[in-house]
């Protein structure tokens, strides 16, 4: 079957009428064949087990465990650079963060969905990602540079003085009470409100963690320097000096303590 011909495309969708609607349009544009439909990134994975599509058309944000930049690492394990076309509506620093981790060099294109609405905007870049093509929205570009340079910071650049005052007696164990009283604050609320912007600026206010695990987190990162991301395993992972992403608990011999840098 020729590429410009044809294309057997999986569509990886979890909203049911979107993923219709897709197959549709797409098929109707005659230069695809729609040869699989799933709602989630294990069924995915699961599909590519038996059958080998031309190219995946991949939602990102998946209403399911593993996401579609995740998906798409696993089934090229078993495929090598098997083409795929991802589409986002969300915007997350969680999926630019794995996208820039993936590693993924070629045979794909990744676009917000908005900037593609159309199925004969999509075909093209099915084409081009089986042609071995690597593509990535602008807007896309820009979003993983800017999570990718905020990583690489040091933890303590992202606060503001007062928070980082604060995220030094949070690392050092402080009640909120007690550290509303150490620095002086009228109301002990405006601890919590401070907490909030640190957890935001270090990635730990996630709807799935709770405070106490945030504010655990977060005198970590304090007394490491550095930024550590959580993987939905619970596992930490520090960016090393060559670029790479590893587990916290191998890069012991690279942490620098911040107990220096204490306010």
């Amino acid at each position: 079957m020729g590429i410009l011909n044809s294309m057997d495309i999986l569509i990886v969708e979890d909203h049911p009428t979107l993923r219709e609607a897709m197959r549709i349009g797409l098929e109707a544009t005659g230069a695809v064949k729609v040869i699989g439909e799933v709602g989630s990134g294990s069924a995915a994975i699961e599909f590519c087990a038996h059958t080998t599509p031309t190219a995946i058309l991949m939602d990102v944000a998946l209403d399911n465990s593993i996401n579609g930049i995740q998906a798409a690492i696993a089934i090229r394990r078993e495929h090598p650079r098997l083409p795929v076309v991802f589409y986002s509506i969300q915007d997350d620093d969680a999926f630019y963060r794995d996208f820039q981790r993936s590693g993924i060099l070629s045979h794909y294109a990744y676009v917000r969905k908005s900037n593609y609405l159309l199925p004969v905007m999509v075909v093209p870049l099915l084409r081009d990602a089986i042609m071995g093509r690597a593509f990535t929205d602008p807007d896309i570009a820009l979003r993983v540079e800017e999570v990718q340079h905020r990583d690489e910071q040091s933890a303590l650049d992202l606060l503001e003085p007062a928070e980082r005052e604060v995220a030094h007696l949070i690392a050092q164990g402080f009640t909120n009470d007690q550290i509303a009283q150490r620095l002086g604050f009228r109301d002990a609320r405006a601890v919590s409100r401070i907490n909030g912007q640190i957890y935001t600026a270090w990635g730990l206010n996630e709807n799935s963690i709770d405070e106490k695990i945030a504010r655990t987190r977060a005198a970590l990162i304090y007394h490491i320097g550095q930024l550590i991301v959580w993987d939905s395993n619970g596992i930490g992972q520090i960016c090393t000096p060559d670029g790479a992403w590893k587990p916290l608990w191998e890069q012991a011999n690279l942490l620098t303590p911040a107990i220096a840098q204490q306010p």
